[in-house]
């Protein structure tokens, strides 16, 4: 059963946004539309705005600080793990019996590779799409969110924001990566990526590094 037109416009229309400074459409995924956001000049703007302090050691990191893995915070009955594959697949098929939850087949035009991965849900084939934490967990855990009640790190989990549907062995290759150390391969992605980061971090008051905020702006300044 293909998802409905209305459903893919009101998803995505809660998350995209659109680099306008750069020219480049900011989409969440392959399949999503994108609405008006944030230029290079703003980006660059609220990157500024942003704090630098170092890292803080990882000591005490679990990924079961930030909550249970893909929660339905949003109480639509989906976890957010199927509701980002909804959101940025295209030609998507569903688990029957599941009111459109469980995405079983779908398309992704990778934003971090250029590539078209054909998606299909199996033990072992599941991991050609995973699901990116923009700002990675870990990262946020060094930079300000292991001092936040853990509602807060569950929010910033299951953010729609801070995820989009990606290539897994890219998404692997990231790690807990931030802008100084890893970008996406496609280079006409990047100032939408480097924008988002900074969007997360600005909504959630974590803070870059002063390597971080070089690399961002070095990014930003080319769009």
């Amino acid at each position: 059963m293909l998802r409905s037109a209305l459903g893919r416009g009101a998803v995505a229309a809660a998350v995209a946004f659109t680099l306008a400074g750069c020219g480049l459409t900011g989409q969440a995924g392959g399949g999503s539309s994108a609405v008006q956001g944030k230029s290079a000049a703003e980006a660059l703007g609220e990157l500024d705005r942003l704090q630098v302090k170092g890292r803080a050691p990882m000591t005490g990191f679990d990924r079961g600080e930030f909550g249970p893995a893909w929660s339905d915070v949003d109480h639509n009955g989906c976890d957010t793990r199927n509701d980002i594959l909804k959101r940025d697949l295209k030609d998507e098929t569903f688990k029957s019996g599941t009111h459109d939850c469980i995405v079983l087949t779908g398309v992704l035009d990778d934003p971090y590779s250029g590539k078209t991965i054909r998606f299909e849900r199996g033990q072992k084939t599941s991991s050609a799409v995973q699901i990116d934490h923009v700002v990675a967990l870990a990262d946020a855990w060094q930079k300000g969110a292991q001092q936040w009640p853990e509602n807060k790190r569950k929010e910033l989990a299951n953010d729609p924001l801070n995820l989009l549907a990606v290539d897994g062995p890219l998404n692997s290759q990231k790690g807990a990566g931030d802008a100084a150390t890893w970008l996406p391969p496609r280079g006409a992605y990047r100032c939408t990526y480097v924008s988002r980061q900074i969007q997360v971090k600005a909504k959630y008051g974590l803070w870059v590094t002063s390597a971080e905020k070089d690399a961002m702006r070095k990014i930003l300044n080319s769009c």
